[in-house]
């Protein structure tokens, strides 16, 4: 058996706009984002940041899961591309998540397979949003 030790790291975030300009967001570790909210701009705005944090959480959950399975060293490169469909009408949400994963490296139908699977199971991301958790104003 293989003893797992976790870092734990605080987490959250704050959200901060003004009458005008755009929101930025401050991560409890210090990271600093401006959220923009215009089609024109370049940037993220908040449905970006959910499919960033589901994207960003699968890569990382496939790397972790080609070394639980012994085959890190045949990992070249993870990516994933997620985006999504918005309702049509309210309340306004996400009904549907497309993700694609795209795996580099010497890998067989099956291990692909496999890691891709891991990866959903090991993400607190994708697990998160499947479980449809209760939000609590405080």
């Amino acid at each position: 058996m293989v003893d797992v030790k976790v870092k734990s790291r605080l987490v959250g975030a704050t959200a901060k706009v003004g009458r005008h300009g755009h929101p930025q967001l401050v991560s409890e570790t210090g990271g600093e984002l401006d959220v923009i909210t215009s089609a024109s701009i370049p940037g993220f705005n908040p449905l970006d940041l959910l499919y960033s944090s589901l994207a960003a959480c699968l890569v990382l959950s496939a790397r972790i899961a080609a070394s639980r399975m012994g085959i890190l060293e045949k990992l070249e490169e993870v990516s994933v591309h997620v985006t999504g469909q918005k309702s049509a009408g309210e309340p306004a949400r996400v009904e549907n998540f497309d993700v694609k994963f795209e795996l580099s490296g010497d890998f067989d139908a099956a291990e692909r397979a496999e890691i891709i699977h891991k990866a959903e199971e090991i993400c607190t991301v994708s697990n998160t949003l499947l479980a449809m958790p209760t939000i609590r104003i405080v």
